[in-house]
């Protein structure tokens, strides 16, 4: 039988070494512009101008200088698809509805605008700050919520702590991933983290959750039906049982991803891509991760971490 889990150290090799880069990312994105992520007004609060010109004149140092009038010096400015499209995009503090009024009267005098397609967007600081802590209660509620609905699931199982445990270990792999991703998404593309973004995180949390019970609930059911077999034998072989449903799921999702990165609107592919590396990691989590470090686990290979690990004869 073709064992997986034999080579387990391999996989935290290979995780480790996306991981690390991914944290050193983090930490350069803090230094150099104080937060992990480029966060969007959802979070951060402010005033977002979506304006389309019909005709040229509006440039990025007209439109700055123009804001510069109301006050507000930390503008950022972005010339959205084709040059000769003349559609900008505008992050300005926060203003309430008269002030972007007069801000809107005034860009308009640097070319003929389009105000049908104008779209003002505006979130004040306080309620950014309420968003933030909202999506950091909700993460945590989800692990501990997922911590206890596997022991409780799994509370036939010797050890049923050690599910829960695994699988959050497994589920943070993925977060890191993804966290990674969007800090040098941040840093090279200027993708903010914004509402849709938590929808993303919070999904692949789920994902990921769901299919590490999937191969956990296989290892419960076959460790009576094989008793007395080494329990890295009865480990691969519901690996081994579960696998081509796994992927099979996984491969149709990613098709319909991929088709929506390739054809779908600009607004949502920041979205959808993110999502595509959160399932992929989940998926590669879920079997790769999540269930070897039971293995390790029960065979005593984190001695500084697992105290109480018993050691389980090796697989012939």
């Amino acid at each position: 039988m073709f064992s997986i889990v034999q080579k387990r150290l391999w996989y935290y090799i290979f995780s480790l070494s996306i991981i690390i880069p991914g944290i050193l990312v983090i930490g350069y994105s803090i230094i150099n512009t104080g937060q992990p992520f480029r966060l969007s007004i959802d979070f951060e609060g402010g005033s977002i101008y979506e304006l389309t010109y019909s005709a040229p004149g509006a440039t990025e140092a007209n439109i700055r200088e123009t804001l510069s009038r109301f006050g507000d010096e930390s503008v950022v400015i972005q010339q959205l698809g084709r040059p000769e499209a003349y559609r900008w995009s505008v992050r300005a503090s926060y203003h309430d509805q008269t002030i972007s009024n007069q801000i809107v009267d005034a860009l308009g005098e640097l070319a003929p605008l389009d105000r049908s397609s104008l779209r003002i967007e505006t979130v004040s600081a306080t309620i950014g700050q309420e968003v933030t802590r909202a999506a950091f209660l909700a993460v945590l509620v989800g692990t501990i919520v997922v911590t206890g609905f596997i022991v409780l699931a799994f509370r036939l199982v010797p050890d049923a702590f050690r599910y829960g445990v695994c699988a959050i270990i497994a589920m943070l792999h993925d977060v890191l991933i993804v966290a990674a991703v969007m800090s040098l998404g941040g840093l090279l593309f200027r993708w903010e983290v914004d509402a849709l973004f938590l929808t993303a995180i919070l999904m692949v949390v789920g994902f990921s959750v769901q299919d590490t019970i999937v191969l956990y609930d296989r290892i419960r059911e076959n460790i009576p039906k094989y008793l007395g077999e080494p329990y890295e034998t009865i480990v691969n072989r519901s690996i081994l049982e579960t696998i081509q449903r796994t992927l099979t799921t996984q491969i149709s999702v990613f098709f319909v991803m991929i088709a929506i990165l390739f054809f779908g609107g600009d607004s949502i592919k920041q979205f959808v891509f993110i999502l595509f590396v959160g399932l992929l990691t989940g998926s590669y989590s879920s079997i790769f991760i999540a269930v070897p470090l039971l293995v390790s686990w029960e065979r005593g290979e984190f001695p500084f971490v697992f105290a109480k690990a018993r050691v389980a004869p090796a697989e012939a």
